[in-house]
């Protein structure tokens, strides 16, 4: 589904998130809501801003609003996209050495403020050493809250996580035959050994700046998961667009084949 920002004024989206938060009310809320967070450097470009660094660092201050309004509904995990294993091929050095300072940061952040408890998500390799130190404190920093699960995909591919999810289990099958292993291997072992073993699969998934791909997130997790998209930019994302999106998982369906 794609939707665009309700319009009208102020004391008309206050009258309206009144009413989606009634809504919500009577409706299941998602368990696991997983976002890509998507158009900062548009929307960068958009404010004729120096460089792309600014749309990042203002779509991260989106992110912590982000959390905070899934705490709120009782969401229990989060995932958070914010950087993939392409992107770390694929973006300009100077870009995407800002980036990492920008995560640094945010899970710095994330992991201070109490019913935050930080996981990572995705492979350390290849990603900056500062980065790597700033992930791994925020995790131990966090390890004991309570609250809200916030998982950061840093360096995360879908398929990657799946190849290693398939050598984790071969490393881990001793002197067993191939025919044995074949017999082991189901969905469940396969889940068992992917980086967000343990929690449940997003029940939602929600993209913004109107691109309708999941560009090798959680592929395997997402099998059953709710899609919404909306057409405003990373930054740009308001409370009321997050409760329409939830609202709209509520109301659907979901039949898992039946």
């Amino acid at each position: 589904m794609r939707l665009r920002s309700a319009p009208g004024s102020p004391l008309v989206y206050r009258y309206y998130e009144r009413r989606l938060r009634r809504d919500l009310e009577r409706a299941p809320v998602p368990r696991h809501i997983a976002m890509i967070i998507d158009g900062n450097r548009r929307w960068a470009r958009e404010q004729n801003l120096a460089t792309a660094g600014h749309g990042h660092r203002a779509g991260a201050a989106k992110l912590r609003e982000f959390v905070d309004w899934c705490a709120s509904i009782g969401v229990e995990v989060v995932t958070l996209y914010l950087l993939s294993r392409d992107n770390l091929s694929g973006r300009a050095t100077e870009e995407l050495g800002e980036l990492c300072e920008i995560i640094a940061e945010l899970a710095d952040d994330l992991s201070r403020q109490p019913g935050r408890r930080i996981r990572h998500v995705g492979d350390m390799k290849g990603l900056p050493e500062p980065l790597v130190g700033a992930l791994q404190a925020a995790v131990d920093r966090s390890a004991q809250h309570d609250g809200i699960h916030v998982n950061l995909a840093v360096g995360y591919g879908g398929r990657h996580e799946l190849v290693e999810a398939v050598r984790r289990i071969l490393a881990s099958a001793g002197e067993v035959s191939h025919e044995e292993l074949a017999e082991r291997l189901t969905p469940e072992l396969i889940a068992e050994h992917l980086s967000t073993a343990g929690q449940p699969d997003p029940d939602l998934v929600i993209r913004t700046s109107g691109e309708q791909r999941l560009s090798d997130f959680m592929l395997w997790q997402s099998a059953h998961s709710e899609f919404y998209f909306v057409e405003a930019l990373g930054p740009d994302l308001r409370e009321v667009d997050f409760l329409r999106a939830v609202r709209a998982y509520g109301l659907r369906e979901r039949r898992y084949g039946k």
